[in-house]
């Protein structure tokens, strides 16, 4: 079978990546083409435009760049045209991936969704058009099976979080070893993680930067993304005491002390890697603006939501700032709060459903096939 698959950032990157590793055993003979990045090129197939080119954050961005996204939508469409698929699989990316999936539905192509569009959080009325363009979904998080189907009344898989198999299966490292190649001294490390946008790095990496005079005891270290490279993040780096690695967010997560972690999926990771954590958010003035008014949930990031309560501190906009950083950090490194947040991160992972998710879905569709 012809697969085209569309992941439109980093972690889309690596649930296709995995994806496609599952899809090969349950179809040796499977052909792969894709938006996506590095991983899932290591994997195989055909990558037809990286998603570096692909990414823009926030309301404001997404207007100011919006005759290059026109464009790549119909790029994308021509090249599936000429590529006859024989399903469309859509991970997360909803703004591009939507726009795609009702061209497919109108040219009669299947179409399967891995990785829902968060719009148990904003856009609900997206609703409408998953439930005439889509024709799986693929769940991840545990709450969604009940918003879709309870609430909507449309049919869902849910089949664990892929981050459970990402984590799980990684090769683990011998830290004195990864200290010694990466130039770490022996002190304890706080990781930054920033975000993989250079719009974000650059919002969020100066005020993580401004408490590291405070922590003289502990190293900094920053979890460069693979999309940027180390020219951009040098001029952010003016202390001795900040290190920089490219690509190995899961390696210095896995001997991290502590961690400063932009919104969105590495609150999540950092959560599995059992490193306690301060979540951290600040858009342009604008997007956030309109963001404020439109989502109303209660918590931004993907711990609290999935625990329903609040097991990380979440710094948002004007809160994100050196007084609050410096407090909300010293709290985690050692204490009572540590421990908490420890103990909540177990049972937050026994809510994802354990490991699996990308072989459960790369069975759903192959199986799909035979229906």
């Amino acid at each position: 079978m012809k697969y085209y698959i569309i992941a439109g950032e980093a972690s889309g990157d690596l649930h296709g990546a995995n994806l496609m590793k599952a899809l090969l055993k349950e179809d040796p003979n499977a052909e792969l083409r894709f938006w996506g990045g590095d991983l899932m090129q290591n994997v195989g197939g055909t990558l037809v435009k990286h998603y570096r080119d692909l990414a823009f954050m926030g309301f404001l961005e997404v207007v100011l760049n919006l005759k290059t996204i026109l464009n790549n939508i119909k790029i994308c469409k021509e090249d599936i045209s000429n590529f006859k698929p024989d399903a469309i699989i859509f991970i997360d990316y909803p703004g591009f991936n939507m726009r795609i999936a009702n061209w497919a539905k109108e040219n009669n192509i299947p179409t399967h969704y891995y990785i829902s569009p968060q719009i148990w959080a904003w856009k609900e009325n997206r609703i409408k058009s998953i439930k005439r363009d889509v024709d799986y979904m693929y769940v991840i998080l545990p709450f969604e099976k009940d918003f879709y189907e309870n609430k909507h009344q449309f049919p869902v898989n849910f089949v664990g979080h892929p981050l459970i198999d990402a984590i799980h299966t990684r090769v683990p490292i011998e830290e004195n070893l990864f200290r010694k190649e990466n130039n770490l001294n022996e002190k304890p490390i706080i990781a930054l993680l920033p975000g993989s946008r250079k719009q974000e790095i650059t919002k969020m990496l100066e005020v993580m930067l401004s408490v590291v005079n405070d922590f003289p005891e502990y190293q900094f270290v920053i979890a460069g993304a693979p999309s940027q490279d180390y020219e951009f993040y040098q001029t952010f780096i003016t202390n001795k005491n900040v290190h920089f690695i490219s690509n190995k967010t899961y390696d210095l997560l896995s001997i991290a002390k502590a961690a400063l972690v932009t919104s969105g999926t590495a609150t999540l990771e950092t959560a599995l890697f059992k490193v306690p954590e301060v979540v951290c958010y600040k858009g342009s003035w604008v997007s956030y603006q309109i963001a404020k008014r439109i989502i109303t949930l209660k918590y931004i990031s993907l711990v609290n939501l999935i625990m329903d309560q609040k097991v990380v501190t979440e710094l948002i906009q004007n809160d994100f700032n050196t007084k609050r950083l410096k407090s909300e950090l010293q709290a985690i490194l050692e204490g009572p709060n540590r421990e908490t947040m420890l103990k909540n991160y177990d049972i937050l992972e026994s809510k994802l459903g354990g490991e699996g998710a990308s072989a459960k879905t790369a069975q759903l569709i192959v199986s799909s096939f035979k229906k």
